[in-house]
């Protein structure tokens, strides 16, 4: 008799059972074929379940490291992500030369197939992601999800007060040319030197002849050396370790946010920020000097 659907057909194929005999073979044909095993230690395994509720409401299931686990790997969804709290990252080592840039994160929407076949009478819709990462470490120390019509510079403050330790430098693109950005960093961190560039209609402060500020100083050696001189002479080219852990993110995390509530999308953002930093971690190169 024909099957009527796939489903059925499915039902009727006998599954056939073998015994594993050799599990370097096995494991290395699923590598072939670019499968995944993935090994849970005596501790997650113990701590999976989540612990018995006192209070009033229901009885959670699993516990947060396994809800932490199953959204690194996208496993599953869960409206959990909503509250859940994921540990910030901490600084590799202190004091911290701070590096931020920020790049935008396009929302679930309709695929590309979908997209080409019927089109779509609306803009893409997109969330900006705002990143701090440790010149030394690489790590990513801090991040901040926000509007897309949010400015660069209204996020310094909350940046900075994700850093637990002192912060050397602070280091970003023209966008960041405010007196609000300098007032930021310097009532965190009285002694951080502030490396960002003037824009090309930047004159100097009032006080520049009898106080001259940070960036007064950067404007005379603008003018004394050029731009690409100042670059090497203040240490802005380092800002291209930011820029190369937003390209570490949209190929390894993608360029989207898979989550459609705000708090989902946090919990995401965290969740790829400690995997991206635990990766750094288990394959940063080590370089050793022999000349």
């Amino acid at each position: 008799m024909p099957f009527k659907t796939n489903a059925d057909r499915r039902h009727h194929i006998p599954r056939q059972r073998q015994k594993v005999t050799n599990w370097a073979e096995y494991e290395a044909g699923l590598r072939a074929r670019g499968s995944l095993i993935v090994w849970f230690s005596e501790e997650a395994i113990q701590g999976w379940r989540a612990e018995v509720r006192t209070g009033r409401g229901g009885q959670p299931k699993y516990s947060n490291l396994a809800i932490a686990t199953a959204l690194t790997l996208r496993a599953t969804m869960s409206r959990r992500a909503e509250t859940l709290e994921v540990p910030r990252p901490r600084c590799g080592r202190t004091p911290v030369h701070l590096l931020v840039d920020s790049t935008g994160l396009r929302l679930c929407g309709p695929g590309d197939w979908l997209e080409e076949k019927h089109g779509t009478q609306r803009r893409r819709s997109w969330r900006k992601l705002h990143l701090a990462t440790d010149a030394d470490t690489g790590y990513i120390v801090a991040s901040a999800l926000t509007d897309k019509d949010a400015d660069d510079g209204s996020l310094v403050g909350p940046l900075l007060d994700q850093i637990d330790g002192p912060v050397v430098s602070f280091t970003a693109d023209g966008a960041f040319d405010r007196d609000d950005v300098h007032t930021e960093v310097t009532a965190r961190h009285p002694d951080a030197v502030v490396v960002i560039p003037p824009r090309s209609s930047a004159v100097p402060s009032a006080t520049a002849e009898i106080a001259p500020t940070q960036r007064d100083a950067h404007l005379q050696c603008i003018a004394e050396r050029g731009r690409m001189g100042w670059q090497k002479a203040s240490g802005y080219n380092f800002r291209a370790l930011v820029e190369s852990d937003i390209s570490r993110w949209k190929r390894v995390i993608g360029d989207g946010l898979r989550s459609r509530t705000d708090g989902r999308q946090e919990t995401e953002v965290a969740i790829a920020t400690n995997a991206l930093n635990r990766m750094l971690e288990l394959g940063r190169p080590k370089y050793i000097r022999v000349a």
